[in-house]
Formats: structure tokens, C-alpha cells, sequence
């Protein structure tokens, strides 16, 4: 190994590929863009551009280069030029005054392999297709009256997380309680049934798992196409090519199930499969649904709500057990709402009156995006964005957590401090650019809220059930909040509490 890592930085090819790059760091030195209207850029190596000084966290590295290069800058992602917006203003111009031309999605390698060539609705490219997808999204699947259609499984499955806590108390690994109970809420929604459970259901949760880290994982054949053939040697093309054929055949099993029995789901209710095989067969929305494409929404539901609903519980319950002030001002809302119903759960008619939880979820997701860069965009033609020129096929990165953490939009920006939300009329619907951890415009996240009153329902019961604590006498600043990046932000560590019932 020794020698043929020496041989590899001696060889005649390795010599002359770096004199290349050294050539080209002189020119680029020597022959600066000459463009004024070109976006200000920190400097960059020939061929990668900025991609290794991305860091392990890139939302807290382009944060930092906002504030040396202002709040609009241009990164070289290999050949792929890259505007980085990090203010709300800018981010109003392009998820609104210019939401059209920024409504492509580029191209991602991962999203063509295990989404069924980018046929769902997150990531498939601006056109008709997509129009069609979003509308049968939104009509058929996450409008309002279908979300609550779907209260009673919330309820049900917010019930056995209390009891499961009620168990075993001593010990509770939060992290994993709010997967299993998103992960459960969203198979009997999608699929009419629990797939969690058993040894099939460990091997469907690891499938999951793998599914989400391929999401956010990083192919250097999207910036760098030359340079493709590294994908293959280190195992990320074998990855999704096995996690997609894994899922194709786990997906096929369940439509087949559905078609063959030809019944409503378990739940008494129709689920996402149901309704997606319905339109098919009636073809009521004018246009043919293939097989993949009925595949590929139902890996969106997976996607958007399971690890990014999740994740808002898990950094919602650490910062409070950082700030008792703000748990009991919270169990207290809670417990005075609920009333004579203490011993009972607390009901989603209960949330519209419960500010302050309303609130924490808000600060949370202020601090916490669960995907902090958002999904990027991609510019359909020229435009001139505050004066700068923004090239046809640029991509576009909101940093909605450096947004979300502007000292000029909010006071002690880096503070949990619900409060800021009780008397404000700022939301994360998308219609408030200060917050925007779900987007907004035509590619915002069509599932906001079926992921939130989820969130709602299951933090209210939480503080409702229990007195938490940190696990042996731990102080509340010895809770380690150290993250970890992939497409969403999870803390590094599983977050573990003492329950004490109330």
C-alpha cells in the first residue's frame, strides 16, 4: 500500500495533473473575471473550485462567508457556479419576485437513481411533469382535509410513545422514540400498516436510514463529471444501486398487496397507496400515472416526513431541557388548557389555544432548520439579481440557517428565547422570509402541515405526561447540542432524559 501511494505522487501523470492546476491557479490569479456585475466570490483552486472548503457543517461555513463577501455570493462548485443567498430580502427575490425563474431543481445523480429518475415532486426538474405531481400532492394527499382525515393515527400512535415511555422511564432515548413514531405515522399513512416492527421492520428501518443518508450525500459526479469514476470506487454507486433495487422490490409488495386484496387499509381509512392506485385507475386527473411515479411519491412521504419532522422533536426537547424556564412555562400552558382532563392525553383541539408551544416550535425551527440549505435551485434563464448577473443553469443555495440566525432580523439571534414569537406575526408557512425552514414559492414543502401538527401533538403530551430531567443530576449546560450534517441536521449524539410522570 506504502509503495503504490508513493508511486501515485511520483508518477510522471500525478506531476503533471498538479503542474496543470498550478497553471491554472496562475491564470486565475493573473486574469481575474473582469465582469463588475459579476457576484463576489472567496477565492478558489482550479477544477474543485470551493468544494473542500466546505467543511463538515457547509451552513456555518457559508455563513461565515457571508459576512466577509455579503449576503449574496458566488461559490465554484466544481464546474457548477453557485449563487448563496443569506438574507431575507434576497431570499424574498428569489422564492417570490423571481420564483419562476428560480424553479428548477438541478440534476442530482443520487435523485435518478433512488427516486425513480427524479420523478417525484421534491426533486423532479420545472415543467408540466412536476406541475401534475405537486397537484396530485397537494389535492389528493396533503390538503388539509386529508391531513386531518389521518388525526386519529396521530393520536393512536402519540398514545403508545406515552406508553412505551411509561415502561421504561429511567432512560429514555428520545432520538429514537420520535423516530419510531414518525416512522409509524407515516407507514400507516402511506402503506395502511406498521412496517417497523419485527425483524422485517429492522431491516425496513435500516433501508430508511440508508435512504435519507443517500439524500444528503455528496456525488462527485454532479460537480465534477470527469471525476465521476470516484463514486464508483468508493461505494456510493453500489449503495444506491442495491438501496434502490431494496426499495423497488419492498414498494412492489406493497402495491401488490393493495391490489390484490382491493380493500381499504387496516386503518379503515384510505392510505397514500390507495389513493394514488384510485386516480390511476380512474384516470381522473387527465393524464396516465405510471408505476414509478406513484414509487416515487410515496418515497416523498418518506422523505419529508419522517427525518425532517423528527428531527424538530429532537432539537425542540433538547433546548428545553437546556432552559427549564422555558419547559415549565410550557407544561404549565399545557396542563391549564387541558384542565380536568389531566389525566387524559392532550387532544389536537387542544393545540390552536397553546401559544407558547406554538411558539417553542417556531424558536426551534428558527435555530434548527432540519435542512438548513434548503433543497437548491436552479436559474431557467439570465437574470440580474440586485444588480449582479446570474447565469442560466446556476445553481441557487438559500442558507435559511443563517437566515434564521441574522442578527440584524433578530435580537440575540443566538438565544432560545420563545418568546419573540408570542406577540409577532412572523409564521414558517412561507410567506415571511425571516423564517423559512420549509422553503416557499412553487418548490416550498408541500407537507407542512401534516409534518407539523405532528410535531404540535406529540411535543404537547410529551411536557403534559412527564417531569423531564437529564439523566444523573446532569446540569442543563453539560447537554451536548453538537450536530451532525447529512440532508437534515441531527444531533450527534442520541438525546437521552429522565421521565418522571406527572
Amino acid at each position: 500500500m506504502g509503495s503504490l501511494l508513493l508511486w501515485l505522487l511520483c508518477s510522471p501523470i500525478t506531476c503533471f495533473t498538479g503542474f496543470i492546476i498550478f497553471l491554472l491557479f496562475l491564470l486565475q490569479k493573473w486574469f481575474p473575471n473582469s465582469n463588475s456585475n459579476s457576484l463576489p466570490s472567496p477565492p478558489k483552486i482550479p477544477i474543485f473550485g470551493h468544494l473542500l472548503n466546505l467543511g463538515l457543517h457547509p451552513h456555518i461555513t457559508l455563513q461565515s462567508y457571508a459576512r466577509h463577501h455579503g449576503p449574496l455570493f458566488l461559490l465554484h462548485l466544481g464546474s457548477r457556479p453557485t449563487a448563496v443567498v443569506s438574507s431575507a430580502e434576497l431570499a424574498r427575490d428569489v422564492m417570490k419576485t423571481h420564483d419562476l425563474v428560480f424553479s428548477n431543481r438541478p440534476k442530482s445523480c443520487i435523485s435518478q437513481k433512488i427516486l425513480y429518475g427524479a420523478r417525484d415532486i421534491a426533486a423532479s426538474p420545472y415543467g408540466e411533469y412536476w406541475r401534475q405531481m405537486k397537484t396530485i400532492g397537494v389535492v389528493h394527499l396533503l390538503s388539509n382535509i386529508r391531513v386531518q382525515s389521518f388525526r386519529s393515527v396521530r393520536e393512536e400512535e402519540v398514545k403508545f410513545m406515552i406508553h412505551k415511555i411509561q415502561q421504561s422511564p429511567i432512560s429514555v432515548n428520545l432520538t429514537q422514540i420520535f423516530s419510531e413514531l414518525t416512522n409509524d405515522i407515516v407507514c400507516r399513512v402511506a402503506l395502511g400498516r406498521k412496517y417497523g416492527v419485527g425483524e422485517d421492520g429492522k431491516k425496513f428501518r435500516c433501508l430508511l436510514l440508508e435512504f435519507g443518508e443517500l439524500l444528503g450525500s455528496f456525488s462527485g459526479r454532479d460537480f465534477i463529471p470527469w471525476l465521476g469514476w470516484i463514486d464508483g470506487i468508493s461505494g456510493l454507486d453500489a449503495k444506491a444501486e442495491r438501496v434502490a433495487n431494496e426499495i423497488d422490490a419492498f414498494l412492489n409488495r406493497v402495491i401488490e398487496d393493495h391490489v390484490e386484496t382491493g380493500e381499504i387499509s387496516v386503518d379503515k381509512h384510505k392510505d397514500l397507496v390507495d389513493i394514488l392506485l384510485s386516480i390511476q385507475k380512474q384516470d381522473s386527473i387527465g393524464f396516465p400515472l405510471e408505476m414509478d411515479s406513484i414509487k416515487a411519491l410515496i418515497l416523498d412521504m418518506f422523505a419529508a416526513g419522517t427525518d425532517t419532522t423528527y428531527t424538530v422533536l429532537e432539537w425542540a426537547m433538547s433546548q428545553l431541557l437546556r432552559h427549564p424556564e422555558a419547559m415549565k412555562k410550557l407544561q404549565t400552558e399545557v396542563r391549564e388548557t387541558v384542565g380536568d382532563r389531566e389525566k387524559s392525553c392532550v387532544s389536537e383541539d387542544d393545540l390552536e389555544r397553546m401559544h407558547y408551544l406554538k411558539a417553542v416550535i417556531k424558536e426551534t425551527l428558527r435555530l434548527h432548520p432540519p435542512i438548513p440549505l434548503l433543497v437548491p435551485r436552479e436559474s431557467t434563464q439570465d437574470i440580474k439579481l440586485r444588480g449582479y448577473d446570474i447565469k442560466a443553469g446556476s445553481r441557487v443555495i438559500i442558507n435559511a440557517w443563517a437566515i434564521g440566525r441574522d442578527p440584524e432580523l433578530w435580537e440575540e439571534a443566538e438565544e432560545f428565547r420563545p418568546e419573540r414569537f408570542l406577540n409577532s406575526s412572523i409564521d414558517f408557512k412561507g410567506h415571511d422570509f425571516e423564517l423559512i425552514p420549509f422553503g416557499a414559492g412553487r418548490r416550498g414543502c408541500p407537507g407542512v402541515v401534516f409534518a407539523m401538527v405532528i410535531n404540535e401533538i406529540a411535543l404537547a403530551n410529551l411536557v403534559h405526561k412527564f417531569e423531564w430531567t437529564l439523566p444523573s443530576g446532569a446540569n442543563a449546560e453539560d447537554l451536548d447540542m453538537t450536530m451532525v450534517s447529512a440532508l437534515t441536521i441531527h444531533r450527534k449524539f442520541p438525546l437521552v432524559a429522565t421521565a418522571t410522570p406527572y
